[in-house]
């Protein structure tokens, strides 16, 4: 529970938790954000008299809305608790809901549950909500199921559940101490693909106090949600929005992974290499092609097992492990070289373990591409959270480059390919895709080296020599 201020509304608050829970909650931590009353005394002698597990906590300064929930959440993660429940000191969200709130996640049927005062149709206005803040909310929330390619029916509201499992596996702790950090925290589960479920509440307001600037919070969501999109494309640090490293899937045909799935789906199944195979989301592409899949990655995801045949720990900058083995039809670099300190050594064991009949495919993004090169000319070089500019590439290849590489690394080439920008992240409606993806692989194809996204090269091991 945060409480700011809350000590006329604390009491009453507590009191509303359903009598059924008590059993069943481990702990109730109200966290006073450093009020200027006596929210903390309030807290203290409440604590004294209750059945409920209360643990008081004045924080020694104030955080802020969302640093407040940061510190929440960390307890609750460090207690090896399932499940966390946000509920406000001042009463605005009904604690007689919880048990409708915390059903999904008991059943293991969502990651988080919203209760959301927009399900019933005019309950936010007969429950005092005002018709400016209803409209901005109305607005805002269809903004940003726009632009997420989501279906929420409210994106503000603060009486929120999550599993912990899903608040492990997103970056919170670097969300912003302010108000915008829930929707922040939509944004990076939407990104995980964690899976949300509303639930309708009741709207009450009475005279609390309301801290919230809504011209700036407005100002902020907008702001999250368009860094997000931009993000995803490959545009900007993370410094907003801090999304998981995890490697994604590119599913678009016109993407890197949808050209080199479409170029193994016109070969016989046969033994492959997939050499930075991350989680195994191509390999098990692959797979379902009817290809033996070996995988390797200096990290074992824990779902790799289910995506690949075989799988080796081992860090490719060391080489390719021994026994990996040899004579397989395809080696697979996808996105991998960029990550290496040495990228030619690696070429040169494919070739090795390749079959002499077989070739290797890979795919680097392009440095030449208009977006480095416009912020390389006006001296804005820096390292984006994701894209080409990853801040974990170590190298950087043209189109040029990477075709010279291959050839000096004892290849011949067989095919030279481009993908385009990933649009598909954006969320849009086919209608509105297709023109700016045509657009956009038109450009590619006329001035590959300026605006392809990524090259793609196939090739065949150079017989060695005696």
């Amino acid at each position: 529970m945060v409480a700011y201020n809350a000590s006329s509304t604390l009491t009453a608050t507590l009191d509303r938790i359903p009598e059924i829970l008590h059993d069943q909650l481990e702990v109730v931590i109200v966290s006073d954000d450093c009020s200027a009353d006596d929210t903390y005394e309030v807290g203290l002698n409440y604590q004294q008299n209750s059945t409920l597990p209360i643990l008081m906590i004045r924080q020694p300064v104030n955080l802020g809305y969302g640093g407040n929930q940061k510190a929440g959440y960390r307890m609750a993660i460090e207690m090896g608790l399932d499940i966390v429940v946000l509920l406000h000191g001042d009463g605005q969200y009904a604690p007689e809901a919880m048990p409708e709130i915390l059903a999904p996640l008991l059943a293991e049927e969502a990651d988080a549950v919203f209760g959301s005062r927009m399900m019933e149709r005019g309950g936010a206005l007969r429950g005092g909500m005002p018709l400016y803040k209803f409209v901005g909310n109305k607005i805002l929330t269809r903004f940003e199921n726009l632009a997420l390619g989501s279906h929420l029916s409210e994106f503000h509201s603060g009486y929120r559940a999550y599993s912990i499992a899903a608040l492990k596996d997103i970056a919170f702790e670097r969300n912003s101490d302010g108000f915008n950090f829930d929707t922040q925290i939509i944004i990076q589960l939407h990104d995980q693909q964690k899976k949300i479920t509303e639930i309708p509440i009741p709207t009450y307001y009475g005279d609390e106090i309301c801290y919230v600037d809504g011209m700036a919070y407005a100002k902020d969501v907008t702001k999250d949600v368009i860094s997000y999109r931009l993000q995803r494309l490959g545009f900007g640090d993370g410094s907003r929005i801090t999304l998981s490293h995890e490697y994604q899937l590119k599913p678009s045909e016109h993407s890197s992974h949808g050209r080199i799935i479409d170029l193994m789906r016109q070969r016989p199944a046969d033994k492959v290499l997939d050499l930075g195979c991350s989680s195994g989301l191509v390999a098990e592409q692959l797979r379902e092609l009817g290809h033996h899949v070996t995988g390797v990655d200096y990290i074992a995801d824990p779902r790799i097992g289910e995506r690949v045949d075989v799988f080796y720990e081992a860090d490719l900058n060391q080489g390719i492990p021994t026994e990996v083995g040899s004579g397989f039809s395809c080696v697979l670099a996808a996105d991998v070289l960029e990550h290496l300190v040495r990228p030619r050594n690696l070429l040169e064991q494919m070739s090795n373990v390749v079959d002499p009949s077989g070739t290797v495919i890979l795919s680097v993004p392009n440095f030449g591409h208009w977006y480095p090169r416009f912020r390389v000319l006006f001296g804005k070089f820096g390292y984006d959270q994701r894209g080409i500019l990853d801040a974990t590439h170590l190298c950087f290849f043209t189109r040029a480059s990477i075709k010279k590489l291959v050839v000096k690394s004892g290849f011949e080439i067989v095919r030279v390919t481009q993908a385009g920008m990933p649009f598909d992240v954006l969320g849009l409606t086919s209608r509105v895709l297709a023109p700016v993806r045509g657009t956009d692989r038109f450009l590619a194809r006329i001035w590959p080296s300026m605006f392809s996204y990524q090259t793609i090269i196939e090739a065949r091991p150079l017989p060695k020599p005696n």
